[in-house]
């Protein structure tokens, strides 16, 4: 299996950072609202636990066929971080297969930087030989529901954990 690694991406107006441990203090402030958390659990972290969480993350998957690729975004007119895109690279049946997700701060919601984000980033997937794209979204989260479906995913029969499966197959 070919090694895959995060590099910085470019939108319109976003850059896609390769995540690094250095991230932690600003992406923590980012992060620190409580309704971030509704959809996916748990409440935010504090910036020495998000450092511990970037290093395990910087450092890679234990498992040498599975690659953990986690960017930063950010807004390049204002020069400051907004959230997170994430890609899990695994084999699978009929080639790779990556599991998505994506955050952005409430403060910078409702602007179309999920999608922008998440939409380059599933088109770089397709340039690593990615064949299968899913993300696992919360069937009231209307927003990440509109995100997935502008990045070409769509919503299938199955369940994980009290969400759905969506999926996207490239060509």
């Amino acid at each position: 299996m070919t090694t895959i690694k995060p590099e910085t991406i470019h939108t319109g107006r976003l850059t896609l950072l390769p995540l690094q441990v250095e991230h932690s203090e600003e992406m923590a402030t980012v992060l620190s609202d409580p309704g971030l958390h509704t959809f996916i659990g748990g409440a935010p972290a504090t910036p020495q636990a998000l450092r511990r969480r970037y290093e395990r993350l910087v450092a890679g998957s234990p498992d040498p066929t599975v690659f953990w690729c986690n960017w930063v975004i950010r807004i390049r007119d204002v020069d400051c971080l907004t959230g997170t895109v994430q890609a899990t690279v695994t084999a699978a049946d009929h080639g790779l297969l990556a599991e998505i997700a994506w955050v952005v701060g409430t403060r910078w919601q409702r602007r179309g930087i999920a999608t922008e984000a998440a939409t380059r980033l599933v088109t770089w997937l397709g340039t690593q030989a990615v064949q299968t794209v899913i993300a696992h979204i919360h069937p009231d989260h209307a927003a990440s529901a509109a995100v997935a479906t502008a990045a070409g995913l769509a919503p299938t029969d199955q369940w994980h954990d009290g969400e759905i499966r969506w999926q996207r197959t490239i060509d």
